[in-house]
């Protein structure tokens, strides 16, 4: 297999040159303080089409004969990789077909069409980004058409490796290097070209990848030394959502990455809402990974200087109750009971009164009389103020009904409830 090289990395550097952005390099004071290190972010998703993965899919997509493109290129992606696509194509004058799974937010989708205008087509196949990555490979075969690769390919890796290439520059301007280097995973592309040109530069800096616990598809890779599909993914962090890595991308992530994370989808969240209020950042899911990694790391990067790349800033702001549900339940301090009732006047009076306590809320409250029998389920949703009022609350809500349910911990309720 050839692996990308370094050597690659700094040709596609200079041939993006005017197409993309150089993106801003922050030292971060808030995060910096927070856990006691330099921390400088490295801002994509400040990129033209708010992601790295421009860098990707325009390399890829320049790397190609005028015969190859004759037709027009076909890709597949959840979103990031669609509107880089889309505006290459646009600048280039290329048709493009572009299939995105069903379930992609509709934020993403206009965005491929604003970007690419008259010269994309969007077709919205699949459920997930491999289902919809298949029909599309299928239609290009049968099409004659150039697939661009979201992330299994020579070119997109060396186009995202560009983005090391302006970190270590700038650090270098400063007389730095970093110690860290926390990159998202979800097909592998980012961390590849980052990963290989971060270590030929600096063979000390320690490159971190990060994915959602919900579809560590890299992490399956590295434990089984090879891709592998994962059973089901989470979708949540869409970016990043993947079942099965690249076979590039994880040989050379397998080859120059020192540490893999994972990270829960609600911590996700709240590290989404915490760069909001505190840097006024509008971070995707994916994007915010590199940061809610420095939580698990902190101890170990005490003192040490570190860069997140924020991949990305495609937010639907649809999503921001969900975002917010998802954090208060990581959090502990929201939580979902069936709770059966006494069909009597007072007994809703009786359970405010005696097992809400001080600081608890009830935000949901969905009940149905049931005829001729002496209690009713009610589901129940409870806001605490912290996470030591929720033990307290659960001994009380078990005193008034020993068989109540906590919703939070059963995923199939939860999933028709919440």
């Amino acid at each position: 297999m050839d692996y990308v090289t370094s050597k690659q990395i700094k040709t596609a550097h200079e041939a993006l040159k005017g197409a993309v952005l150089h993106t801003p390099l922050q030292y971060d004071r808030y995060l910096s303080e927070k856990y006691q290190s330099q921390i400088y972010l490295k801002r994509e998703d400040l990129q033209k089409v708010r992601s790295f993965k421009l860098r990707g899919a325009y390399y890829a997509i320049q790397s190609k004969s005028p015969e190859e493109l004759k037709q027009g290129v076909v890709c597949a992606s959840a979103g990031n990789h669609a509107q880089g696509v889309a505006y290459a194509c646009s600048e280039r004058q290329i048709p493009a077909t572009i299939f995105m799974p069903i379930t992609t937010p509709s934020q993403k989708v206009s965005q491929v069409e604003f970007f690419g205008g008259k010269w994309v087509t969007i077709r919205l196949v699949g459920d997930t980004f491999d289902l919809s990555a298949q029909a599309a490979k299928e239609y290009a075969f049968l099409e004659g058409m150039p697939f661009i690769d979201p992330f299994d390919d020579p070119s997109v890796i060396a186009g995202q490796g560009t983005v090391a290439v302006e970190v270590m520059e700038d650090f270098a301007k400063l007389n730095l290097q970093p110690d860290y280097v926390m990159v998202a995973i979800g097909g592998g592309g980012l961390i590849s070209g980052v990963s290989t040109f971060v270590k030929e530069v600096s063979p000390a800096t320690k490159v971190i990848g990060v994915e959602p616990k919900g579809a560590a598809s890299m992490q399956a890779a590295f434990e089984e030394e090879k891709p592998v599909d994962l059973a089901e993914i989470d979708k949540f962090v869409d970016g990043a959502a993947v079942k099965k890595v690249g076979e590039l991308t994880y040989q050379q992530s397998h080859k120059h990455v020192d540490q893999l994370i994972t990270i829960d989808e609600g911590h996700v969240c709240q590290t989404i809402l915490e760069l909001y209020a505190k840097q006024a950042i509008v971070a995707e899911p994916a994007g915010a990974l590199s940061v809610s990694a420095l939580e698990t790391m902190k101890e170990e990067i005490k003192g040490k200087t570190v860069v997140c790349i924020i991949s990305g800033g495609n937010n639907d702001s649809s999503r921001m109750a969900e975002i917010e549900e998802r954090a208060l339940i990581y959090q502990g301090v929201m939580n979902y009971f069936l709770v059966h009732f006494p069909q009597r006047p007072g007994a809703l009076k009786e359970f405010v009164n005696d097992v809400l306590g001080p600081n608890d809320d009830i935000t949901r409250f969905e009940y149905t009389k049931k005829i001729n029998r002496g209690k009713g389920p009610v589901m129940l949703g409870v806001l605490s103020k912290e996470s030591k009022d929720v033990p307290p609350l659960f001994d009380r809500i078990a005193d008034f009904d020993p068989n109540y349910v906590k919703i939070n911990e059963n995923p199939t309720l939860f999933t028709l409830l919440v």
